[in-house]
C-alpha cells in the first residue's frame, strides 16, 4: 500500500486521514505551515547540538588523558567529576559522570524487614516513618522504583535491629548499570563574580 502523499493536494490530519487542501481552512493551513517549519528547524538544531556535545565531550576527554600523561598515567576511563578553567577564571568546563542504578532482588528483601519493623511498633508511634516508606517504594508509570527515594531512607536515624539489616539490603541490592557523562558551561559575572550556567534550553535564552 502507498502510504505517500501529495502536500500541495491533501494534508494529513491527526486521525491519520488526508484531506483535500480546499477543504482546509486557510488560517489552519497556515498553522500547519508554521509549526512544521518551526520543528523542521527545530529537530536540524537538536541534531548539530547533538553532533557538538560528541566533539566536545571528545575534546574534554582527549585533554584529561594529555593532562595525565605528564604525570606517566592515564586518566582512568570516564569516572569522576572535573573542573576546566579557562586561563583568565572567565569561563569553566564541568564535565559530570552520573551512574545510572537499579536494583535486584534484595530490595523486595529490605521492603519485608522494613514491612517486619512497622508491624512491631506500636501502631501510631512510626505513622510518619510508614509514610516515607510507602513513597519511597512506589512505582511509576513504568514499573520502576525511584532510586533516590528508596536511598533517602538510610537517612532516617532508627537503630531497630531489623531496620538496619533491611538498609543493608538495600545497598548490597543496587546495581550500577551504566553511566552516563554530562557536559555544562559557566560564565563568571563580572571581575569576582559568581558562575552562572550558560543556558543552552531555548525557553532560558
Amino acid at each position: 500500500m502507498n502510504t505517500t502523499h501529495d502536500p500541495e493536494q491533501f494534508r494529513r490530519n491527526s486521525r491519520g486521514h488526508l484531506v483535500p487542501l480546499e477543504q482546509i481552512r486557510d488560517i489552519d493551513r497556515l498553522r500547519d505551515d508554521l509549526v512544521q517549519n518551526v520543528i523542521s528547524q527545530v529537530l536540524a538544531l537538536q541534531a548539530e547540538m547533538r553532533r557538538v556535545k560528541a566533539l566536545l565531550t571528545e575534546e574534554v576527554d582527549a585533554f584529561l588523558e594529555l593532562s595525565a600523561r605528564e604525570y606517566d598515567t592515564t586518566y582512568g576511563g570516564k569516572k569522576g567529576n572535573v573542573t576546566l578553567a579557562s586561563f583568565d577564571g572567565q569561563y569553566q568546563v564541568k564535565r559530570a559522570v552520573a551512574d545510572h542504578l537499579a536494583f535486584d532482588e534484595r530490595l523486595q528483601v529490605a521492603k519485608e524487614l522494613i514491612d517486619q519493623c512497622i508491624h512491631e511498633w506500636t501502631a501510631g508511634s512510626r505513622s510518619e516513618v510508614q509514610a516515607l516508606v510507602e513513597h519511597a517504594f512506589q512505582t511509576d508509570k513504568e514499573g520502576k522504583i525511584s532510586t533516590a527515594r528508596v536511598l533517602s531512607l538510610r537517612s532516617l536515624n532508627i537503630q531497630h535491629e531489623k531496620w538496619q539489616q533491611a538498609m543493608q539490603a538495600i545497598m548490597d541490592s543496587i546495581q550500577i548499570t551504566g553511566s552516563k557523562s554530562y557536559l555544562r558551561f559557566y560564565e563568571r559575572q563580572g571581575q569576582d563574580g559568581p558562575y552562572r550556567q550558560i543556558p543552552l534550553d531555548v525557553a532560558a535564552l
